[in-house]
């Protein structure tokens, strides 16, 4: 199976990982979300022919996202507008955390005997990931309005052993291609094949709600996440970061 364009694999995450608050210049798209994760709160072109004006385009999304109460940030994509890039060089940006993104045509997984697949904002799921995590109050707050807007299929899983919760992510389905996020796995409990038994459990809860293909987004300096996504099967498709304002001079 041929795994689908850099924009169809993008345009699936726009919507399983939505912004609260979203306007559109052109192809460039403004996110905010009460500042919670980098990619539901930056700016980030679509179009790499969208390059007009591209100084004042970024003072202007920047602008956006600080009245909307988020940190001046631009998710860089193959997409991205050379232009775009060499104003962000001439302005003094500065690229931070490198990632890539990993896909997979979906196959057949066997969900986790003591998984559970629960609805977003399930108390159960959410106390799980504040658990985990290791959210205070104000950030799951965060994280909860985050999921309200998500509009399209989706799901929270946690893994138990006993009556305890050691794993936990979500799933989000976009046009055919399910979306994996906030995974995490009790940090006393590693190397125990639990992280693998929550995407299973997901994967195979994807694939009965008529997903073909799985992506999900993993950070350079993160090899057990990137060998625990390869031992699923997924690949290596494109690279993205993010960049920032530099300190001032």
């Amino acid at each position: 199976m041929t795994l689908p364009s850099v924009e169809t694999f993008e345009r699936a995450g726009l919507e399983a990982w939505p912004g609260i608050t979203v306007k559109w210049d052109g192809n460039w798209v403004r996110r905010a979300s009460g500042g919670y994760t980098k990619r539901a709160n930056s700016a980030q072109c679509f179009d790499p022919t969208d390059d007009a004006d591209a100084d004042l385009r970024i003072i202007s999304a920047s602008s956006w996202l600080i009245v909307n109460g988020a940190r001046p940030v631009f998710r860089i994509t193959p997409l991205s507008a050379p232009a775009l890039n060499e104003a962000l060089d001439r302005a003094g940006w500065v690229e931070i955390d490198p990632s890539h993104l990993y896909a997979m045509p979906l196959g057949a997984h066997e969900p986790d005997a003591e998984g559970k697949m629960l609805p977003l904002l399930d108390p159960e799921f959410l106390a799980a990931q504040q658990k985990l995590q290791g959210y205070d109050d104000a950030m799951l707050a965060r994280m909860r309005a985050l999921l309200a807007v998500m509009a399209v299929p989706a799901c929270g899983i946690v893994i138990y052993r006993g009556d305890e919760a050691v794993a936990s992510g979500l799933m989000a389905i976009s046009n055919g291609i399910v979306i994996t996020g906030n995974v995490i796995t009790d940090p006393g409990r590693r190397r125990q094949g639990l992280g693998a038994a929550m995407m299973r459990t997901g994967l195979a809860w994807a694939r009965d709600n008529g997903a073909t293909i799985a992506a999900l987004n993993v950070q350079a300096d993160n090899p057990a996440g990137q060998a625990l996504y390869q031992s699923l099967g997924y690949t290596h498709q494109y690279d993205y970061h993010y960049r920032i304002p530099g300190a001032p001079k």
